[in-house]
């Protein structure tokens, strides 16, 4: 079992001994609200003692064009799984532009370094297995905050060993490069999210309901409609400012 399987699987198991939110303020999609709580605790310390430093180094030594193009490879891989999830939901033209995608940016776009689909504007249609499952009425499920995987629900967190096996990273050999890329995909992924966080800190408000009401309002919006807000891989969180 994968280091994230076994955190969703630990994560499921401690919601059984977490106990429930009660009281008038406590929020019916949020049930595990202190476990949930707890866990955002400790990413937020993980946060700030390894990923936010080592995002803020990867900024400032690699130049934008860089760190776009880095962006745009671990897209166009997920272009490859939102394919299958797209055929797995019956939804041809979504299935067909995420195909045309892949393809297009893989060959002509250095492997998905430029994105050169999105200048020939064919949409991105983001989907997982979490969306799959929704689309034939598998209920969201309580709230759901995973060890170092963030926001998710119930039903998202049944669907990552499927996002997992249907990772194109993970067909990478040998397993140190597999490693080295799955590191940097973590690496990008909070880079670009520095700017916003720093904004939510400064904020007046309680961050985890702000973040807990993002994540469950965008995953609700992808699936009535899919490949809405396709364009913000990081769904769920606030998305970046420009840089200046």
């Amino acid at each position: 079992m994968t280091p994230t399987l076994r955190c969703a699987a630990l994560a499921i198991g401690f919601c059984s001994l977490a106990g429930c939110a009660t009281g008038p303020t406590a929020d019916p999609r949020d049930p595990l609200e202190p476990f949930n709580r707890g866990m955002t605790s400790f990413n937020e310390t993980v946060d700030k003692a390894v990923l936010k430093p080592v995002a803020t180094a990867y900024t400032e030594v690699l130049p934008s064009p860089v760190r776009t193009g880095v962006n745009n490879f671990f897209a166009n891989l997920g272009d490859a799984w939102s394919f299958v999830n797209n055929v797995l939901q019956l939804r041809a033209e979504p299935a067909l532009n995420s195909l045309v995608r892949f393809n297009v940016n893989t060959f002509f776009g250095l492997g998905g370094v430029l994105d050169i689909a999105s200048e020939m504007r064919i949409e991105r249609s983001k989907q997982d297995f979490g969306l799959t499952l929704a689309r034939w009425g598998v209920p969201s499920g309580p709230y759901l905050v995973l060890p170092f995987l963030g926001p998710s629900t119930v039903r998202d967190t049944a669907g990552l060993p499927a996002d997992w096996y249907g990772d194109l990273a993970r067909q990478v050999d040998p397993v140190s490069d597999r490693n080295m890329l799955y590191a940097l995909r973590i690496v990008d992924t909070r880079a670009s999210l520095l700017t916003a966080g720093n904004v939510l800190e400064g904020a007046a408000l309680d961050k985890y309901s702000f973040t807990r009401d993002a994540y469950l309002q965008m995953r609700a919006q992808r699936a009535q409609k899919p490949g809405a807000d396709a364009g913000n891989a990081d769904e769920g969180r606030l998305p970046p400012e420009p840089e200046e």
